[in-house]
């Protein structure tokens, strides 16, 4: 974990955890039960809306509301994008070309958090993950 201990999701994790995936290991789960705080970033919204519209990705609510009841739920901290973490995201090197992940890495970069990934490009920045 990052050395805060505390965990942010990336948005397949965000996924996961809504649908009890498999994806997510019984240890990343039990970490997210067990953790003081989960974070998740303003940009998954964004993302999982942007799939909505795509016709990539079927919600059973608009993205919005969805987004939030999920964050509600399992007790979640969005973190929202700050200057640092867009200026951060920008200036990170080009290993990921995904700009969603890139806002995820330098969130976690800026508020030293690890991350609940599958995406192994996340640790080529030196993010500790976790899936």
């Amino acid at each position: 974990m990052g050395r805060s201990g505390l965990m942010l999701l990336d948005t397949c994790a965000l996924l996961w955890l809504a649908r009890e995936d498999k994806h997510l290991s019984d240890q990343a789960r039990q970490r997210i039960i067990a953790a003081p705080i989960v974070y998740v970033s303003a940009i998954s919204g964004f993302e999982l809306a942007l799939k909505c519209r795509a016709g990539k990705l079927t919600l059973p609510m608009p993205a919005l509301q969805w987004f939030s009841q999920l964050a509600i739920h399992h007790d979640l901290c969005v973190l929202e994008l700050s200057l640092d973490v867009c200026v951060r995201a920008a200036e990170l090197p080009p290993i990921h070309k995904d700009p969603c992940d890139r806002f995820i890495i330098a969130t976690a970069m800026a508020n030293d958090l690890s991350v609940v990934t599958a995406d192994p490009r996340f640790a080529e920045y030196g993010i500790v993950t976790l899936c």
